[in-house]
C-alpha cells in the first residue's frame, strides 16, 4: 500500500469516528429546543441547563458516584487477585484468573439478568451500593489485565534484592512492587470508570428503577421527546473519555498496557 493510500485510509476511519462526535456536538449548540444540524441561534444554553436542572444534575451525580466507586472495587478485587497469581502460580492461580475474566466471556445482559436475581434474592434491589458492587465486579477484568501486564513487566531481581536487604513481605509491597504498578493500577481504574460511566444494562436491571444514572436518563428522555441536553450529555462523556485516555497514553505506559512484550525505549 502506497503512502497516499495509507494517509486517505487513515483519513476516512477519522471521518467515520468524527463524523458522529461533530453532528452531536453541533446539535448540543442549538439555541432552540430542537435537534437540528447545523444548529441553528447557537447557545450553550443547554450545558447551563444541565447543570441546573435537578432531573439531570441527580442522574449525573449518581453516575459519577457508581462510577468512581465501582471502579476502586474492581481495583481492590483485581490487585490481590493480579498479584496472588503472579506470586504462586499453578492451576488454583489459573483458575482465578480466569474467574477474574470470565465477566467479559459473558453478554453484559446475561451478567445483568444474574446480578439482578441475585440481588432480588437477597434484597439490596433498587439500591445504589447494589449498582455499585454489581459493576465492580463486572468491570474487575478491566484492572486484572492491567496490573498483571505490569507484574509481568516487573523485574524480580529486585524483589530478591529487598530480601536480601531484610525487607519484610509488606515493606516489598510497599516501597518496590507498589511504586512500579502504580500506573497500571490508575490504568485499571480509570478504565473500569470509564465503562462503568456509560455502562446502561446492569445499571437498569439492578437499580434502574430507582437510581437513575445519566445513560438511563438519556434512554428515558428518548421516550418522551429529543432535547438538545441529551447532546450536550454525549459530549461531555466523550470529552471525558478523551481525558481520561489521553491522560492513560501521556503518562503510563500505553504499549505495554496494550500488551506489549517489548517496549522501546525513548
Amino acid at each position: 500500500m502506497t503512502r497516499g493510500l495509507k494517509l486517505a485510509y487513515i483519513c476516512v476511519l477519522l471521518a467515520l469516528l468524527l463524523a458522529p462526535l461533530i453532528v452531536v456536538t453541533g446539535v448540543s449548540l442549538n439555541g432552540a429546543q430542537s435537534l437540528r444540524f447545523p444548529p441553528q441561534d447557537l447557545s450553550l444554553k443547554w450545558y447551563g441547563a444541565l447543570f441546573h436542572d435537578r432531573e439531570w444534575l441527580v442522574p449525573l451525580m449518581n453516575s459519577l458516584i457508581i462510577a468512581s466507586c465501582a471502579a476502586a472495587l474492581a481495583v481492590a478485587i483485581a490487585a490481590p487477585l493480579a498479584l496472588y497469581a503472579w506470586e504462586r502460580g499453578g492451576l488454583v492461580a489459573r483458575l482465578l484468573t480466569g474467574l477474574g475474566l470470565a465477566p467479559f466471556a459473558l453478554p453484559p445482559v446475561i451478567s445483568a439478568l444474574g446480578f439482578m436475581i441475585f440481588w432480588m434474592t437477597v434484597g439490596g434491589y433498587g439500591q445504589i451500593w447494589a449498582t455499585i458492587v454489581s459493576h465492580g465486579v463486572f468491570l474487575v477484568t478491566l484492572p486484572l489485565v492491567t496490573i498483571s501486564l505490569g507484574l509481568k513487566a516487573t523485574d524480580r531481581a529486585l524483589i530478591e534484592a529487598a530480601r536480601v536487604m531484610g525487607a519484610d513481605r509488606m515493606t516489598v509491597l510497599r516501597t518496590v512492587i507498589g511504586p512500579l504498578l502504580l500506573p497500571y493500577v490508575v490504568s485499571g481504574y480509570a478504565f473500569a470508570f470509564v465503562l462503568s460511566l456509560n455502562e446502561y444494562i446492569i445499571a437498569y436491571m439492578v437499580a434502574g428503577f430507582t437510581v437513575e444514572t445519566l445513560p438511563i436518563k438519556i434512554f428515558n428522555a428518548l421516550r418522551y421527546g429529543y432535547t438538545p441536553i441529551l447532546g450536550v450529555v454525549s459530549v461531555i462523556f466523550a470529552a471525558l473519555a478523551a481525558l481520561v485516555f489521553g491522560l492513560i497514553g501521556r503518562f503510563g505506559n500505553l504499549p505495554r498496557l496494550m500488551g506489549a512484550e517489548r517496549v522501546r525505549d525513548e
